[in-house]
């Protein structure tokens, strides 16, 4: 970031030369902003497009308010008077004050629901939901760990003393006289079991999922149980443990005292009497959760039907307060003179905090005990999070806290702003579909669509929507309004592929649904392009499938790709099936109007030839060959490209999935891989499935989509190497020869020779000899030898194969003797049968 101008004349002055008439950029899928914000600190003029309200209102804070000049602005009503800064600080000084106004207003209007101990208010709230026992009755909390700090040494801050910290914990002591539990804290790690843990059945097996056991008399309740008493509205928030922030030890964690627990209790009192906010916008958001999302927003499967049950009462009744404060400061810097445009920056950045504070004030926000932090809610990049503990952070100081949030949105805002240049982008929301732009009106389209079924983008910020609207509806009424029934953000156009889990009869996001519209986008794309224009997609899934329909509906739209760069930028954890390792940048190109027909094997030697040239380029930029097999779609489609349609030796049209597993077998040419001085190809094909894949992936554990692709390259059907890479946790790896099933004869591949020689190395020499003899292959033969030397070379010095094949061959000799031996006593069996046989039939 500090150089980020250093070159900023230079690429200025290319981008004119290359561009007289000027150049202006789109990105129809905007997000975050992320795109166009290079294009705004170059100066060039940028429109960013995007069909989500919370992506918009993302863009406009990145892309366009610190861009514009803002000192001709009144001072505002509140906070230092000081002189006026630079234009470049001039909105990092305001909205400094005034979210410092809105967290001492936030303070005012909950401190009597947060009482401060010897006039310190805590850093955060320990809570749990608790529910009736079906057994004995008594209401105990659900909690998944006790520990609470780690056990550590540490110095003491500012003295310097060493400290050695035991940690803290605390458990639950219930009795069952009274029906009363008791939350005690102490030093040192847990002293009993959770209450919500694995838990076994009267016959000793493992009951699935964490059981609930109640603290009183035991009793167990299974999942199914639990989940169907939280469904029932039976759970209820339950205040367990305070967090101070201590000088020495950091966080320090301590029972609630009487007058806290008092203070919560009155806080689920005043939420009740809470008006609205308009006469269609209730206090508390009662915006459904859809059917369907039970594995995007976990909270549903626990009971939670609109957005306002997500959080306990005081959670829920300090958002609400907070939503009036950012409306109202919003008001008063209207009267006081400040423009509507100025307002809705200032008023958004403020939304954009109690976002961020969101995303640490659920049930899905526990205590993340390693670095002392309430954990955010979103477990992956699209999906919240349930847990029946979960942390509340208070009015004071500490990560996660109105101030600290602040400082961070503030902070971030001085480095964009610093040594400011560029201009401001056009941010509109709007459907990638129907873009409101003339046609040829813009020079470049750089953008990064969605991936087919990987992120639910609407859904999983509708959390965030619900708040905005009350926050925002006055001063963006334009972007908080909805036409959705259930008065969330709009989907209809949403292109995605939604996975559904549970019930949900009227979903349209189907993959008919994204590839008509993905379509109609790239279309869109090409109509506003000019004709020597670009457009520049990013894209990156792991399904072979997926890349077919995409390229095709680039091909369809009357684009071509020219160029293509892998970047291995997403590495997984994302809410869909297949996980992204590695993403294309493709570079595509109106397609000229007459391109010849091509011939199928003509295209596909020049596909070839292609990616082989290109290898030598990607070995010399230090590429994976993981990276390489992605980047090989690139050099694939333009060489189709080039030609209007690729016909067959029937003169029938080729389709464009043909050609990518050709990519593939083409980086595996061009790489030359050798097995002891043998070439890759002299093997068997199955052979040489098995050994290119430990080239490329060893014994790590791989999407099964990349099997799927291998599979294809190897022109071979799945169920011919499905027992060479099985199933292994999420996806698949290299089989172990323990676990690998077949029988040795003379038609058995190399492979399944060597795995089986390495499976009975433990039982010696003459068990090995025994494997070969039945493949029958003499000792000398240098398939096997070369093969186990390759495998040995890439697997972990650990690996428990390669430690086997590492031993043969090193007793190769060995295994010559015992193999000759073993020949030789077969040969001597059959005569004896052969002669115990003709002797029988003598007699």
């Amino acid at each position: 970031m500090k150089g980020r101008y250093s070159a900023w004349d230079e690429l200025c002055a290319e981008i004119e030369k290359a561009n007289p008439g000027g150049a202006k950029v789109l990105d129809p899928f905007s997000g975050r902003g992320m795109i166009p914000l290079e294009a705004a600190r170059l100066a060039i003029p940028a429109f960013a497009v995007d069909y989500s309200p919370v992506a918009v209102l993302a863009s406009s804070l990145l892309v366009d308010f610190p861009f514009r000049d803002w000192s001709h602005e009144p001072q505002l009503p509140f906070g230092k008077e000081t002189m006026l800064p630079l234009d470049g600080q001039r909105l990092v000084q305001d909205l400094d004050m005034v979210l410092t106004e809105i967290g001492h207003r936030l303070e005012d209007a909950m401190g009597d629901f947060y009482a401060a101990v010897d006039s310190v208010r805590p850093w955060a709230y320990l809570w749990s939901v608790t529910l009736p026992c079906q057994e004995c009755g008594n209401r105990f909390p659900l909690v998944g760990s006790l520990e609470l700090r780690k056990a550590s040494k540490k110095r003491q801050k500012g003295t310097g003393v060493r400290l050695d910290d035991p940690g803290q914990s605390f458990y639950i002591d219930a009795d069952s006289v009274t029906g009363k539990y008791e939350v005690v804290v102490h030093d040192g790690p847990p002293r009993r079991t959770p209450t919500l843990t694995n838990a076994t059945d009267k016959s000793g097996r493992k009951i699935a999922g964490k059981s609930a056991v109640c603290p009183f008399c035991s009793h167990v309740h299974p999942l199914d149980v639990h989940r169907r008493l939280t469904n029932a509205g039976q759970g209820q928030d339950a205040l367990l443990v305070v967090a101070d922030l201590d000088d020495s030890v950091g966080k320090y964690y301590r029972e609630a005292m009487a007058e806290e627990l008092d203070a919560a209790a009155r806080a689920a009192i005043a939420l009740q009497n809470e008006p609205p906010f308009s006469p269609f916008l209730p206090a508390v958001p009662d915006e459904e959760i859809a059917p369907g999302n039970n594995n995007i927003i976990g909270p549903s499967i626990y009971g939670a039907r609109t957005y306002g049950d997500l959080m306990c009462a005081r959670q829920t009744l300090s958002f609400v307060r907070l939503c009036r404060i950012i409306g109202q400061v919003a008001d008063e810097l209207l009267s006081h003179g400040l423009s509507i445009d100025y307002v809705r920056a200032l008023s958004g950045y403020a939304a954009s905090v109690m976002v961020r504070k969101i995303r640490r004030s659920t049930r899905g926000a526990v205590l993340d005990v390693k670095v002392q932090a309430a954990h955010d809610i979103y477990s992956n990049q699209g999906s919240i999070t349930f847990s029946y503990d979960f942390l509340e952070t208070g009015l004071g100081g500490g990560q996660g806290t109105w101030q600290s949030l602040s400082s961070g949105t503030v902070s971030t805002l001085r480095g964009l702003s610093a040594d400011r240049r560029g201009v401001p982008t056009q941010v509109e929301r709007g459907t990638a579909t129907a873009l409101l732009l003339r046609d040829s009106s813009v020079d470049a389209v750089v953008t990064d669509p969605p991936y087919d079924q990987m992120i639910a983008y609407a859904d999983s910020s509708d959390i965030s929507f619900s708040w905005m609207k009350r926050a925002l509806f006055a001063t963006w009424p334009d972007l908080m309004s909805t036409n959705d029934p259930m008065g969330v953000q709009e989907k209809t156009e949403e292109i995605i592929v939604k996975r559904v889990r549970g019930e949900a009869p009227d979903e349209h996001r189907t993959r008919a649904h994204y590839d008509s519209k993905i379509a109609q986008a790239f279309k869109e794309m090409r109509r506003v392009v000019s004709d020597q224009g670009i457009v520049t997609i990013v894209f990156g899934h792991g399904e072979p499938e997926v890349w077919d329909r995409l390229l095709t509906a680039i091909s369809q739209a009357g684009l071509i790709m020219t160029g293509s760069w892998p970047a291995s930028t997403e590495s997984g954890s994302h809410q869909g099936k297949a996980n992204i390792s590695t993403t294309l940048t493709m570079a595509c190109r109106p397609a000229p109007a007459s391109r010849p027909d091509g011939r199928k094997a003509a295209v596909e030697a020049e596909v070839k030839a292609e990616v082989r040239s290109r290898v030598l380029l990607w070995e010399k930029s230090g590429l994976a060959p993981t990276d390489m097999l992605m980047a090989a779609a690139g050099p694939a489609m333009e060489v189709v490209g080039r030609y209007g349609k690729v016909l067959d030796a029937r003169a029938e049209p080729v389709d464009i999935s043909t050609f990518l597993p050709l990519a593939r077998q083409a980086v595996q040419e061009a790489m030359a891989v050798e097995i002891d001085q043998h070439p890759l190809e002299v093997f068997d094909a199955r052979t040489r499935f098995a050994l290119w894949w430990v080239r490329v992936y060893g014994r790590q554990v791989t999407a099964k989509s990349e099997l799927r692709w291998q599979a294809l390259a190897a022109s071979m059907s799945l169920s011919e190497v499905r027992d060479l890479v099985p199933d292994a946790d999420k996806g698949c790896r290299f089989v172990a020869s323990n676990s690998f099933k077949s029988h040795i004869d003379t038609e058995s591949s190399v492979i399944d020779v060597v795995l089986a020689m390495a499976k009975a190395s433990e039982d010696g020499l003459a068990a090995v000899g025994e494997v070969l003899v039945a493949s029958g292959r003499d000792p000398d033969d240098a398939y096997p030898w070369a093969a186990m030397k390759f495998l040995a070379d890439r697997l972990p010095d650990s690996d428990a194969d390669a430690i086997a094949w590492t031993r043969i061959l090193r007793n190769r000799t060995g295994v010559g003797s015992a193999t000759r031996t073993a020949a030789q006593a077969k040969i001597s069996e059959a005569k004896r049968r052969n002669a115990a046989g003709e002797q029988l039939e003598l007699g």
